[in-house]
């Protein structure tokens, strides 16, 4: 079987570089390109820590895809450019593998309907630990038999948006097992003192579920969903403690993606 040819955008950065190192690792696939702001003429190799693997990094994606002719795109960059990462990456017929969060609803819309027209997939992932797909499975198993939840999600301190997609994704994975039942069983939030609206302690919502998000140093990503009801809390929590655990989900959907059709969100579908 012919290696995978993939592009690593965001190759400089901390889950990029890990990338980086996974791929090097695989028997299946080989690095043909790496894509960043930063590092810029550098070996990715070197740039992630591994011995040199002959790629140096551009910031030019658009000049990259013609130079590597990769199979797949993976993105782990930021939210300000991803989406017009993936449409660059669609339109030259490359199959993307999509890490980085912060997409809107908008923004999946519109790349759904780029990988139908170009006949080209996208596979698109809050999280790619298994761990944390079981969580929200586990999350959206539990949701009805509760009549309040709450998720609080922590992260290190360089992670740009907040909520965190994990989060907005268990949310929405707990509504649709739920019709809504989770959430404030008292339809009037608690306000602040003097306020006329709802208190910004309380974060920010997914229908009537409350997120909260923490950022600070010596985090990776963590989460906590937290049920309560008559006498009783239920408490589903995950612990990234290494950005390791999320390469085997990683390294799946580059296998896989290929075969999938238009746009895939969740690494629940590949599993």
């Amino acid at each position: 079987m012919a290696e995978i040819r993939v592009l690593v955008v965001g190759a400089a950065g901390r889950m990029g570089s890990e990338v980086v190192r996974a791929i090097s690792k695989a028997d299946d696939m080989t690095l043909v390109g790496a894509v960043d702001r930063n590092r810029v003429g550098e070996d990715a190799g070197a740039v992630a820590g591994i011995p040199p693997v002959g790629v140096n990094i551009t910031d030019s994606l658009s000049a990259a895809i013609p130079a590597s002719s990769p199979d797949v795109a993976v993105d782990f960059t930021v939210p300000a450019s991803v989406a017009a990462n993936v449409k660059t990456a669609l339109k030259a017929g490359v199959a993307c593998v999509v890490g980085a969060t912060g997409m809107t609803e908008e923004n999946l819309s519109e790349i759904a309907a780029l990988c139908e027209e170009r006949k080209t997939p996208t596979f698109v992932a809050p999280n790619f630990a298994i761990g944390a797909v079981l969580m929200m499975q586990f999350a959206a198993q539990a949701a009805p038999h509760f009549e309040a939840a709450e998720i609080i999600e922590l992260h290190h301190a360089g992670k740009l948006d907040a909520p965190s997609g994990t989060a907005l994704r268990t949310a929405k994975l707990m509504q649709a097992a739920t019709g809504c039942r989770a959430g404030s069983p008292n339809p009037a939030e608690p306000r602040a003192q003097g306020d006329a609206g709802a208190s910004p302690s309380r974060g920010q919502t997914e229908g009537r579920i409350h997120l909260h998000s923490v950022r600070l140093p010596g985090l990776v990503a963590h989460q906590e969903v937290i049920f309560g009801g008559l006498g009783e809390t239920l408490t589903l929590r995950h612990d990234s403690t290494s950005r390791e655990c999320f390469m085997p989900g990683v390294l799946l959907a580059i296998r896989r993606v290929r075969d999938l059709k238009g746009l895939v969100v969740g690494l629940e579908e590949l599993l």
